[in-house]
């Protein structure tokens, strides 16, 4: 079956493209979407076998563990084991946008993102489409829409020249506003790390976490 692509600036479009995805989630399949950042490849993050397709579609190993995304800042609390106060200062400041948040995962979780070692990788993203289909699904499992070791699609047309049909539904919002992966935020050890540097600043996360930049990154891994 081959892939189908909406065009979610077309609203009828944007309607019948999230009930597809919807149904094609619910179904164990993988869906494109636009994020702020990039666009991503997604799967229901409670669906093992939609999760290890979502690996090998983009030719990754379970050493590379998968992120969540999700709808609302409250359905973190079920995911995580303890929201650590600096999440819940990052969260209000940066929520939803460019920055992800490395925190331990609620121990009861029935799920498989690969080798995550009882960490998860959360994100709200800041893109209607993204969000109006996280809050009819829940968390997705979500990585960026590109084959392992090639740039991040910033276009639908980009993520379907790699996934192809792979991919059983692509829903096109436009041209990424970010065009750049998020910021990383490591919380789970004694002291706040920043992984990756994206769109969200060193200086503005260390602005309100209160410390210095430097020490956000001068850590050794």
């Amino acid at each position: 079956m081959s892939a189908a692509l909406f065009d979610c600036t077309d609203p009828a479009q944007r309607e019948a493209g999230i009930a597809s995805a919807i149904s094609a989630l619910k179904g164990g399949r993988l869906v494109v979407m636009p994020t702020d950042t990039v666009y991503g490849i997604g799967a229901d993050a409670f669906d093992g076998e939609a999760v290890a397709s979502l690996l090998a579609a983009k030719g990754r190993g379970r050493d590379m563990p998968v992120p969540v995304l999700v709808g609302s800042w409250h359905t973190i609390q079920g995911l995580v084991y303890s929201v650590p106060n600096s999440a819940k200062e990052l969260i209000r400041a940066f929520w939803p946008g460019a920055l992800s948040l490395v925190v331990r995962q609620a121990p009861s979780l029935q799920w498989d993102l690969g080798d995550a070692n009882g960490t998860v990788m959360l994100r709200m993203p800041l893109h209607p489409v993204a969000i109006e289909l996280l809050r009819e699904v829940g968390p997705m499992a979500v990585s960026s829409a590109n084959i392992s070791g090639r740039p991040a699609s910033v276009t639908a047309e980009q993520a379907r020249d790699q996934l192809g049909d792979l991919v059983e539904v692509y829903l096109d919002g436009g041209p990424a506003e970010q065009k750049a992966a998020s910021t990383i935020v490591d919380l789970t050890g004694a002291h706040p790390r920043v992984l990756r540097q994206g769109p969200v600043t060193l200086e503005a996360i260390a602005d309100v976490l209160g410390v210095e930049a430097g020490t956000l990154t001068d850590q050794t891994d």
